[in-house]
């Protein structure tokens, strides 16, 4: 007759009663346990191997090398990707109508009763005054729309030259604008003026109108 078996060291307790379970059985679970993760493993193997044989060639590969073929293909895509991202936020960045760009732009010019603006200077419809496009000014600096102070934004107080044609005068007509606001319903190019320097270029009653304009840069004075 064969001896008792051994028994674990560990006591587990059922209730009011203490009993000690053997080594075997705690094996036994830890086995299963093992098996479980191995089976998992395998049954992701075989669906794997089932996707693509490991026997067949691809494009006249071996399924490692295609793999690896594979997988530079994406890596590669995605360096394209981000990189072509990257170019085109710098390109826009680079045809935005920064005081940087002296291109000349072409806008809508439309006119707001003025009060504190954004760089904080407060204005009425008397000054020949402009707000630039919120787009423009949230790249150029701070601004309160991104947490930052709006007064240094350094496109404050710059000043442009707006102009246009009149087509009751028949001659070019210009007014020169000191930036004090940002606009936020105006698209990068558009222009947003106080009443006295919109009928500068237009009537009132226009509303609305076509503007084309530039950075003034500033005067370079001697020393």
């Amino acid at each position: 007759m064969s001896g008792p078996a051994e028994v674990h060291e560990a006591a587990a307790s059922t209730g009011d009663k203490e009993f000690q379970v053997p080594e075997w059985e705690t094996a036994a679970v830890k086995v299963k346990s093992a098996n479980t993760v191995l089976g998992s493993r395998g049954s992701l193997r075989n669906r794997f191997d089932a996707a693509l044989p490991p026997y067949r060639r691809y494009l006249g590969l071996r399924r490692k090398t295609f793999l690896w073929l594979l997988l530079g293909v994406v890596i590669a895509l995605l360096t394209l990707v981000i990189g072509l991202a990257t170019g085109l936020s710098q390109h826009s960045r680079h045809d935005l109508p920064l005081p940087s760009n002296a291109k000349h732009f072409t806008g809508d010019l439309t006119y707001y009763e003025p009060g504190l603006g954004a760089c904080g200077e407060t204005d009425s419809s008397n000054d020949y005054i402009v707000a630039v496009s919120h787009i423009l000014f949230d790249a150029a600096g701070p601004s309160s729309s991104t947490g930052g102070n709006s007064n240094d934004n350094p496109l404050c107080n710059r000043m442009l030259r707006a102009s246009r044609f009149d087509d009751q005068y028949g001659e070019q007509r210009s007014v020169d604008l000191k930036v004090v606001d940002r606009c936020t319903g105006c698209n990068v190019y558009d222009l947003d003026t106080s009443l006295d320097a919109f009928e500068q270029l237009a009537p009132s009653a226009s509303g609305r109108v076509d503007v084309t304009w530039a950075w003034l840069q500033p005067v370079q004075t001697g020393t």
